[in-house]
């Protein structure tokens, strides 16, 4: 029993020297937040054990060297007197508060019987101040953004606005100014289908490829149209061309094949010079008895091909410029194998079996391969959208 409390005891201290090296060093490197965050995480189990004031006096030490750090910067930003540093203060008195917050559930704490202060501060005035202060210059800066006609300067005032909503939620009308300015900073994308391939394309087909939410393609600050909206002002316009809609004659091939196997067929008496050989007990040995077995097969391939070409445009409607155009090529292959048979199937090879088992099937009609090549073609769309989306809405 004493070994074993030994044994417990040295490994506590060497976990514990471990500890106080690594966070000596996380200290070291001015990570003074990591090191109290690894501390607060320490003590929060047996806060009171004799191996844990190690961790009380670094958690003190990193608590005011964080603080000075930030009140310098603090200091710094206020001689500097620029509205910009306004959010930097705020973000800086919320980072001293949360500290203080985070340390207060374990308190008190102590070192060798003495409880450790920790000097807190109350901030809430100071919070109040440059929130306020930070939310009117986003604000102001905001306002001022939303005027451009350049819709990067739009969402940079969303942002803003964001930011505002985050820190001092529904500030002044800001909610109504971010709806302004996702509007405003939205590329609009009206796509348009046009058929010159002579062929109608179903009904079915064209609308799957126009709606885009199955795509998810579409993304907060770019939106693809595929009936105008009225009022509107679209940035671009996307075409989808079919040029050609082939579909082949229906086809079926055959392919006779015959086999022949040697298979065993029974049981029959082994012969040597002319008699039965026996085993040692007396007993005929037995072998198995070959038969060759022959079947004629005869193979029926169902065959149907349909391909879809086109391209698609991407227009700028501001100055009726051709951006970039992409070809698109899709295909469907319909193909049905069956087989009939004529003889002992013993003959034929495991993987021909399963097309015995099938019949003919009716061909697809020209509708339905139309719509089957669009599957593909919806796949093609969908990367050339996504691979183009990013340079035109800049995002």
């Amino acid at each position: 029993m004493k070994k074993t409390l030994l044994i417990s005891l040295v490994i506590t201290l060497i976990l514990s020297c471990s500890t106080r090296r690594q966070m000596e060093k996380t200290i070291s490197y001015g990570n003074y937040d990591r090191a109290i965050n690894d501390a607060i995480g320490k003590l929060k189990i047996n806060k009171d054990r004799r191996g844990k004031a190690d961790i009380i006096e670094l958690l003190e030490d990193a608590f005011y060297k964080a603080v000075s750090r930030d009140l310098e910067n603090i200091s710094f930003l206020k001689k500097d007197n620029n509205p910009e540093n306004y959010l930097r203060i705020f973000d800086a008195y919320i980072s001293l508060d949360n500290r203080q917050e985070a340390i207060k559930p374990l308190l008190p704490l102590y070192i060798k019987g003495s409880e450790v202060d920790f000097n807190f501060n109350d901030y809430s005035d100071e919070l109040i101040t440059y929130k306020n202060s930070a939310s009117l210059q986003l604000y102001n800066s905001a306002v001022a953004l939303l005027n451009s006609n350049n819709k990067f300067d739009i969402r940079a005032a969303y942002n803003q606005l964001r930011e505002i909503e985050s820190i001092n939620p529904n500030y002044k009308d800001i909610r109504t100014l971010m709806e302004v300015a996702h509007q405003k900073g939205t590329d609009f994308v009206l796509v348009d289908m046009i058929n010159d391939s002579g062929i109608i394309i179903p009904a079915r087909l064209e609308n799957d490829l126009l709606n885009f939410s199955s795509y998810g393609i579409n993304s907060f600050w770019l939106q693809f149209h595929s009936n105008p909206v009225e009022n509107l002002n679209y940035d671009f316009n996307m075409k989808v061309n079919f040029r050609g809609i082939n579909i082949s004659p229906e086809q079926i091939k055959e392919r006779h094949i015959i086999k022949e196997k040697q298979i065993a067929d029974g049981k029959e008496n082994l012969i040597e010079n002319g008699k039965v050989v026996k085993d040692s007990l007396g007993n005929a040995i037995q072998v198995d008895k070959m038969k060759t077995v022959r079947c004629e097969y005869y193979e029926f391939t169902q065959f149907k091909a349909s391909q879809i070409t086109g391209n698609v445009e991407y227009i700028d409607f501001q100055n009726n410029q051709l951006i970039d155009t992409f070809p698109i090529n899709s295909e469907f292959i319909f193909e049905h194998i069956y087989a009939t048979s004529r003889g002992d199937r013993r003959a034929l090879e495991t993987n021909l079996i399963p097309f015995l088992e099938r019949r003919a099937v009716p061909f697809p009609t020209a509708e339905q391969m139309i719509y089957d090549t669009g599957e593909d073609l919806k796949i093609q769309l969908k990367q050339i959208i996504n691979s183009y989306s990013a340079s035109i809405a800049g995002i």
